[in-house]
Order: structure tokens, then C-alpha cells, then sequence
């Protein structure tokens, strides 16, 4: 399905402009992981929950992304919640030109191969449902199908203003 509606660029919000609009966005940080060879992963500002009944997550990855084939490719991929000691995970999957899985090192392949990264709050492996084309990014429809608590009572790793930060707003270096 590819969204139509979308304005043109006459009527678009300049992009320097859509940016720093969005910084003022608080978001939780995911790592999403998909099978391959090599396997694939990302970090996301972008998941949310879209339905209970029945249950559908989405994420966007951008076209230009590295894991954009491996996610296009793959029926399951896991949503890892990021808890805010691991700001150094979500920095190491948002980094290109590296082997992502190597640096990180701490992980296990899970149902259909999909990565599976250990310390993580919380991991959400999903079938993937359904896409959405929207400009340069693709929106993933994904059912869950399997979901648990891996970390403790850890707060989530925050994305506000260009930073990483907590609940309690202390924020970090910039990125």
C-alpha cells in the first residue's frame, strides 16, 4: 500500500524546519533486529502501538537504511525497549559502516533466526503483518507473537532534542 495523501513538496513543511519540530518529540529507543547473513538491526525512535484487538506495533526505517533489505526481506523481527544504561546500544546500531552484531556482541538468534540482543527492558518478536510506503521510509505493520521482561524496574532510554535521556530528564551528550 503506498499513501497518497501525502502534500507535495509545494505545500511541505521546509525540512530544516520539520526537524527541529520534531525535537521537541519525546521518544522511547528501540533496537529492531532482523534475520539474515549477515543479520540486521537498526535503532528506532519511531515504534508505537497501533492496535490491541488485534495486536499491531509499527517502525519506520528509512530506504536508504542499511537494514532496510534484511527488514524488507524478513517474516520476523524483534523490538528490543532500550532501558537508559544502554544508551551505548542504541548509539552502536544507529552507527553505519560497522558490523552492528559484532560490536555489541551480547546476543542470541531467536525464532526464525531473528537476533535476539540480551539486556534489553523488554523484547517484542513480531511477524511482520503489512508495509506502508511513506515518502523515503517504509511503515512495518508487525503482530507480536512472543513478548518478555528481560530487564528489572530500569526506566526506558529517552530521545528528546537531539539527545538521549531518562525519566528524570538528565540528558546526555549531544549526538
Amino acid at each position: 500500500m503506498t499513501v497518497t495523501s501525502v502534500p507535495t513538496d509545494d505545500f511541505a513543511v521546509e525540512p530544516a524546519l520539520f526537524r527541529s519540530l520534531l525535537r521537541h518529540h519525546a521518544a522511547g529507543v528501540v533496537v529492531v533486529t532482523a534475520p539474515g547473513a549477515p543479520p540486521a538491526g537498526f535503532t528506532a525512535t519511531s515504534f508505537t502501538s497501533v492496535s490491541l484487538d488485534p495486536p499491531l506495533v509499527s517502525f519506520g526505517i528509512a530506504h536508504t537504511a542499511s537494514a532496510w533489505p534484511a527488514v524488507r526481506a524478513a517474516g520476523t523481527v524483534a523490538v528490543h525497549v532500550l532501558g537508559e544504561h544502554q544508551e551505548d546500544v542504541a548509539r552502536t546500531f544507529a552507527t553505519s559502516g560497522i558490523d552492528r552484531f559484532a560490536a555489541h556482541g551480547s546476543w542470541q538468534p531467536g525464532p526464525d533466526g531473528v537476533p535476539l540482543l540480551d539486556g534489553a527492558l523488554a523484547r517484542i518478536v513480531c511477524r511482520i503483518a503489512g508495509s506502508v510506503t511513506a515518502g523515503d521510509h517504509t511503515i512495518v505493520l508487525a503482530t507480536p507473537v512472543h513478548g518478555e521482561h528481560v530487564g528489572g524496574d530500569e526506566q526506558p532510554l529517552l530521545y528528546h532534542a537531539g539527545r538521549y535521556a531518562d525519566l528524570r530528564h538528565r540528558y546526555r551528550r549531544a549526538s
